[in-house]
């Protein structure tokens, strides 16, 4: 099997995002701009204006940028998406992620490449022949198989299926992330309950929630517990990632464009290593169980293989991520010495150990992770710990900026996955 065609899609939900994703080996980024996108509440989102920059960021890294227009629209849309795309077109942005066919029929009619988003639930390969002829890449429902996947993928090459470019269609799915309880991420609970549209960007995630029952005779109060019943553990694919690939899928997504920067670092990396070593021959247990491990230690409600195999679905036991580290806000970078490779850094928040593990974050860094070997005073005296006010230098290899925000990685217990 040629694993060599593979393209790794990584979230931008800030510059930091931009650069983390860029620095660990995504292929291509995905972002949104405004309002009308699946995430337009969770992330912090880009301006129209800066388009251009982050075309002119990944232009520069040889990394492509597709933007995410993805939202259901409604006539008093029109006149902003239309602006966004037009703008899109002008910035040069790759493709655009859509699933309305509004947005679709604009972004054709201006010659700007579609990708046909996973809200559309494309399932079967009829459906797929169909919006070929408008797209270049099509997103699978997240609901499939890999056997459906790969009867799919082997008709479009019995049938020598051409995208609108008029290369072959490319198939992609969503190798890692979060999962939703709703069909390919359309769900109306939240437009129920707050008036806030999840197909609108702004899922209020009632679904994450803990819960109580009452009985209304006695007023007496019940917490559902252990596993969260409208919650599903995150996608991961990383164990199998060679039968995914062998399906004939050749865009793997990673989700978490509302995720922080060192999540789209380490996870970006992680599958980063995993399409090498299987390009490489060396894909194999004992660096699965590695990445998965590093995998873990970022945001994440539980790991599962969503509906890929066919087995039943796991479900988060917490509300909120089951990472098994915590970034504790210490201080900002006050000065990098590049020829010595020391990081000067004023704490701010929280005291410093030797041997702790950091995560430093910023908007042209993204994320640098390492050890502190060593830490000394402003007098140059060798420190074992150095408390919160402190002025310090540790080494570091990487380059760091003044600005970046520096954090320490503790560790944290978590129920089993």
């Amino acid at each position: 099997m040629d694993f060599q065609n593979v393209e790794l899609l990584a979230p931008a939900g800030s510059f930091e995002s931009l650069q983390a994703a860029i620095h660990a080996g995504a292929d291509s980024i995905y972002f949104g701009v405004e309002q009308l996108n699946m995430r337009a509440r969770s992330s912090i989102n880009f301006s129209i204006e800066q388009m251009q920059e982050i075309r002119e960021i990944t232009r520069k890294a040889g990394v492509k940028a597709y933007l995410t227009l993805n939202t259901v629209l409604y006539d008093h849309d029109m006149r902003l998406m239309k602006v966004i795309l037009q703008k899109a077109k002008e910035a040069n942005i790759d493709a655009v992620i859509v699933s309305d066919m509004a947005a679709i029929l604009y972004a054709r009619e201006i010659g700007l490449p579609v990708h046909i988003s996973t809200q559309l639930s494309v399932s079967n390969f009829e459906a797929v022949k169909f919006y070929a002829q408008f797209a270049d890449t099509i997103v699978l429902a997240r609901e499939l198989t890999l056997p459906m996947i790969q009867k799919i993928c082997q008709k479009i090459d019995q049938e020598d299926i051409r995208g609108a470019s008029g290369n072959r269609l490319k198939i992609e799915i969503f190798a890692h992330g979060a999962l939703c309880i709703a069909i390919s991420g359309r769900c109306g609970m939240s437009l129920y309950t707050s008036n806030a549209s999840a197909n609108r960007g702004a899922c209020k995630q009632n679904c994450r929630k803990p819960y109580v029952v009452t009985d209304k005779e006695t007023g007496m109060e019940l917490e559902i517990d252990n596993e969260y019943i409208m919650s599903p553990k995150d996608i991961c694919t990383i164990d199998f990632l060679d039968e995914v690939l062998v399906s004939g899928v050749r865009v793997l997504k990673l989700e978490g464009r509302g995720r922080s920067p060192d999540y789209v670092d380490e996870v970006t990396r992680c599958y980063r290593e995993a399409i090498e070593a299987l390009q490489t021959g060396t894909y194999n247990d004992e660096k699965i169980a590695k990445w998965r491990e590093r995998l873990s230690s970022v945001y994440n409600r539980g790991l599962s293989d969503g509906y890929y195999l066919g087995r039943k679905q796991g479900w988060s036991k917490k509300p909120d991520s089951q990472a098994t580290e915590k970034k504790v806000y210490c201080g900002k970078v006050v000065h990098y010495f590049p020829k010595a490779k020391v990081a000067q850094i004023q704490l701010e928040a929280n005291d410093l150990a030797i041997q702790q593990k950091i995560l430093i974050t910023g908007v042209t860094t993204g994320v640098v992770r390492d050890f502190v070997r060593e830490i000394r005073n402003e007098d140059d005296e060798p420190l074992s710990f150095a408390g919160r006010t402190s002025l310090i230098t540790i080494p570091m290899e990487q380059l760091v900026r003044r600005g970046d925000k520096v954090y320490r990685l503790d560790p944290v217990f978590q129920y089993a996955n």
